[in-house]
């Protein structure tokens, strides 16, 4: 097995902004999947039924703290 280091393959082409341009693209893909699972969550949250307060609970507040 032969291992070569320094081919020529192995260096970034940095002249034309390719890399610049992947990794706008990947972190507008991420941004749009931690969207996704952000509205998940938020629909998740709303979909449960909220109990009505039952008698004079949590009506009264005390303000004198």
């Amino acid at each position: 097995m032969a291992v070569t280091v320094g081919t020529s393959n192995l260096q970034p082409n940095l002249s034309n902004g390719n890399i610049g341009v992947k990794v706008a693209q990947l972190a507008k893909e991420q941004q749009q999947a931690e969207g996704e699972i952000a509205l998940q969550l938020i629909e998740a949250v709303d979909a449960t039924p909220k109990a009505a307060p039952v008698g004079n609970s949590g009506h009264n507040i005390n303000t004198t703290a």
